[in-house]
């Protein structure tokens, strides 16, 4: 795996005495960019947030209603991001099961892995 940071060129901000911020050449933001695939949220494609898996296994939400409550988004808000209707996203929200497709063009709007709503 090739570093998207050269350490060397890496300027530490502290603040009472400790690390708070990291000063990179831009060249080397933009190419950590240019990797994230322009997604706004983030994530390791296998790893699902804690208050996600929580709302699944202790309020038996669907993974897809789990994520938008997590993304702090009303169906409403989260429709529109997907290019659906609210009723649409109380449908999938509702199923069991719902097609790679449905789910990719969810993780795409939301920013977030396909594989993180495919459990």
């Amino acid at each position: 795996m090739n570093a998207l940071i050269d350490i060397d060129n890496v300027q530490t901000i502290m603040e009472n005495g400790k690390p708070a911020f990291a000063v990179i050449p831009y060249d080397q933001f933009k190419l950590i960019c240019n990797q994230m695939d322009n997604r706004k949220v983030i994530y390791a494609s296998d790893e699902i947030p804690h208050e996600v898996v929580s709302y699944i296994f202790e309020k038996h939400y669907s993974i897809v209603k789990a994520w938008r409550l997590y993304l702090r988004m009303n169906q409403k808000e989260a429709a529109e991001k997907i290019g659906i209707t609210q009723g649409a996203l109380s449908q999938i929200e509702k199923s069991e099961s719902n097609q790679q497709g449905t789910l990719q063009k969810i993780a795409d709007a939301w920013g977030i892995h396909v594989e993180q709503l495919d459990i």
